[in-house]
């Protein structure tokens, strides 16, 4: 989707021109989170699954953006970087025998943190703070991808037949931000802006 609407010039010149919609949008996407989380368990799967899919549309009208401001070849590298962390985060999340609960409070504290850091910076504008929350940004979501999978598995075993179906997609979502953030704090570090 991100891809798609990058090539399409309407679509970006109302982008650039309508700030409204990036803010829209971003709502729109918290919006979704949070409802896809708190209501999985009221739902069928079939719709959580329908709202993932959506979330990630959504996702991508977002991420559009980042092909105008980056060059191509840094979105393919930081892709692939991204995807290779997260895989080898994932796998030590699934295969650990350590407990990665307690630190999963920790990483929680330090995103909420991330958060503040990163709503503080669009007033000051400061490079050297976008720099330590892109660094700290990397380090807090290669730690989730190994917590959130090892939830996941514990999840998986724990839970009833029925409900397999909704832990996926939740499971799915959790994962696809850790993913997507990742690959967002990698870029502002490694990319090249057009």
């Amino acid at each position: 989707v991100a891809l798609f609407c990058s090539t399409n010039q309407a679509f970006i010149q109302f982008y650039v021109a309508n700030r409204w919609f990036m803010w829209a949008m971003l709502i729109l996407e918290l919006g979704m989170v949070f409802g896809i989380s708190a209501g999985i368990n009221k739902m069928s799967s079939t719709i959580a699954t329908a709202l993932f899919y959506l979330f990630a549309v959504v996702n991508g009208l977002m991420l559009s953006s980042i092909f105008v401001v980056y060059s191509p070849t840094a979105i393919v590298k930081t892709f692939f970087i991204t995807a290779g962390t997260f895989g080898a985060m994932s796998v030590y999340g699934y295969f650990t025998s350590q407990d990665l609960s307690k630190i999963g409070s920790y990483l929680f504290m330090a995103l909420i943190g991330l958060i503040i850091a990163s709503l503080v910076n669009i007033f000051l504008h400061s490079s050297t703070l976008d720099w330590i929350v892109s660094i700290a940004g990397v380090l807090i979501f290669i730690g989730l991808t190994a917590w959130d999978t090892q939830q996941i598995k514990a999840m998986a075993q724990a839970a009833p037949q029925d409900s397999v179906g909704r832990l996926a997609t939740l499971g799915a979502l959790s994962l696809y931000l850790d993913f997507i953030n990742l690959f967002l704090y990698l870029l502002r570090i490694f990319g090249n802006r057009d």
